[in-house]
């Protein structure tokens, strides 16, 4: 049986950081287990920018600026002492980085250059040209490999192991032999990312995203917070959803409809085009619905205007996106864009250090929530969610595991994941993953999308009921051990059809508008009724119980919120 001190389950950001502050005590083992190589991890498709206030560009930001930005950003439902240690701390975690070496774009000053940034007072978003996450991801591998951090890769998680009080571990299958591990581990901390994919053919997220470390929580006990807040990030491209940064409007991108007009005007006639990602999303989709949008649904992200140096410089990977999947040189015309399911505020319930309600079980980045991000996230906070509370976490977990013994643990539930799989190796084969994926994304996209009604989430939970069945009679063709990719595809899947059924079940209990949760039946915010967090546990039946707990207000009370 493998054994940690610490095992940390994904590579992203948050895993890495988290690992590091694990590892300044050498003699403890800590663990980094990820179905990918760690520079394959999601955080290195971020484009445009980290937040914090350095005032470098403006001398008059302050961390407090950022925390209210914030705080409005989220539609009033974040939890305003998070979201202020997050602005606290943001300077301290991005020098951090440039201190480990990450190449930030930098100022005639040289200083770490900044852009404005949607929903934003000032500008903030700390960037390296339009690859911040890739640059970021690179620093933190290296600096893992440094201190000594264990990676486990391609290993693919199964269950969480808890006694009801302590955490025991994990059991998760090597990808490269198809066997089955208990892992025992005093602390486990779970960075495995958001659950975007569960929107399959409408998503700016990668693959592997499909929520194994939520689901996983969720199947174990533990609540799972605002699941129904899901963010469409207003410029994925027309055909394939991959991202246009929002770095490109921090530079003066406009954004036009079919009749070559700068429609946000409309919308938010101060910030135009750097409204927050939700209204700017609803904006694009309302051009389309009311006939001022393109041929194939689409309106335009226009750069042209900008020249081809600065697009050359500040926003290379974009050009070069555009081109390869668009035919399309923003440098010569505008790129046609639609809205794509991007973020997930929500995820596995935490305190402000990542920990959960069970002891030595931790959940940071977009994988957990500590509620920073509310109704909506604002464009660079994500990139330093991971950073601020993965930090917290890991430190947490290093004090944690200092003083407590591991806790037994048994091959039972190794046992019932072997069985699970032969399972999934033995099924009648009348179903397949493809189809109930592809019937799963088109679901969400379709009726738990940017605008929502009572009608069709119910079709959506009923649908959502009728596919978990559907799964039961999955069959694993390939029936090889070493790297069954088919069957990695599988157990995917079902962690996303776990989590679709929440998020859709959320979104119809959710009688009201706030943030990135739009219903067309309830369009207005009611704080008197909804201020308060989505809680999520599994229930007897299988299906998804939900209950309520009161939004942390400390300075700043609900306002409308205008731009």
């Amino acid at each position: 049986m493998l054994t940690y001190d610490i095992l940390i389950i994904g590579s992203g950001g948050a895993g890495l950081y988290a690992a590091l502050e694990s590892r300044m005590e050498e003699d403890l083992q800590v663990g980094v287990l990820t179905k990918v190589y760690p520079t394959r991890s999601h955080t290195g498709a971020a484009q445009g920018g980290v937040n914090a206030a350095l005032a470098n560009l403006d001398t008059t930001d302050t961390w407090q600026d950022h925390w209210f930005d914030t705080v409005k950003g989220s539609d009033y439902l974040a939890d305003q002492d998070a979201a202020e240690i997050m602005a606290r701390e943001a300077p301290i975690v991005v020098r951090e980085m440039e201190h480990w070496g990450c190449p930030f774009s930098r100022t005639d000053e040289d200083k770490i250059a900044q852009r404005p940034f949607g929903g934003a007072s000032k500008p903030r978003a700390c960037y390296s040209a339009d690859k911040v996450g890739h640059v970021m991801l690179h620093t933190l591998y290296e600096q893992g490999i440094r201190h000594g951090v264990n990676f486990l890769n391609e290993w693919q998680v199964l269950s969480l192991l808890h006694d009801g009080k302590r955490c025991q571990g994990v059991t998760a299958i090597n990808i490269q032999t198809g066997r089955v591990h208990t892992i025992n581990a005093k602390a486990v901390i779970l960075a495995t990312g958001g659950h975007g994919r569960i929107y399959w053919t409408r998503t700016s997220n990668a693959l592997g995203n499909t929520g194994d470390g939520t689901a996983m929580a969720y199947r174990a006990g533990l609540p799972i917070k605002d699941m129904e807040f899901i963010q469409f990030h207003p410029t994925g491209l027309r055909r394939t959803g991959i991202l246009m940064s929002e770095g490109a409007r921090g530079e003066g991108a406009y954004l036009l409809n079919g009749l070559g007009e700068r429609f946000m005007s409309r919308y938010a006639p101060e910030k135009m085009e750097l409204g927050p990602r939700d209204l700017v999303s609803r904006s694009c989709e309302t051009e389309v619905r009311e006939g001022r949008g393109g041929p194939e649904g689409e309106v335009f992200l226009d750069m042209t205007h900008l020249g081809k140096e600065r697009i050359l410089e500040k926003l290379p990977q974009i050009r070069e996106l555009c081109i390869e999947f668009e035919g399309v040189d923003p440098i010569d015309e505008p790129v046609p864009i639609k809205p794509t399911a991007h973020y997930s505020m929500g995820g596995i319930h935490t305190d402000i250090n990542g920990q959960t309600q069970v002891e030595g079980i931790y959940a940071a980045g977009e994988a957990g929530c500590v509620s920073v991000h509310g109704a909506n996230r604002l464009g660079g906070n994500s990139l330093l969610d991971i950073l601020v509370f993965g930090k917290r976490a890991g430190k947490h977990a290093l004090e944690y595991a200092r003083g407590a013994s591991f806790t037994p643990v048994s091959t039972e539930q190794e046992e019932k994941d072997t069985r699970m799989i032969t399972d999934l190796m033995d099924g009648d084969g009348s179903s397949t993953i493809a189809d109930i994926r592809r019937a799963m994304g088109n679901l969400m996209a379709e009726k738990v999308g940017v605008y929502r009604n009572s009608k069709d989430l119910e079709t959506a939970v009923s649908e959502l009921a009728d596919l978990q069945e559907q799964f039961k009679q999955v069959q694993v063709k390939d029936q090889t051990k070493a790297f069954n990719t088919e069957l990695v595809s599988a157990l995917e899947l079902k962690n996303m059809l776990d989590l679709a059924e929440v998020v859709a079940g959320g979104a119809l209990e959710r009688k009201e508008s706030r943030g990135a949760h739009t219903r067309e039946d309830h369009p207005e915010r009611d704080d008197e009724n909804w201020l308060s967090h989505t809680m999520a546990t599994l229930g007897s039946d299988g299906r998804p119980n939900l209950e309520f707990s009161p939004v942390t207000i400390t300075e700043f009370e609900p306002k409308a919120r205008t731009y």
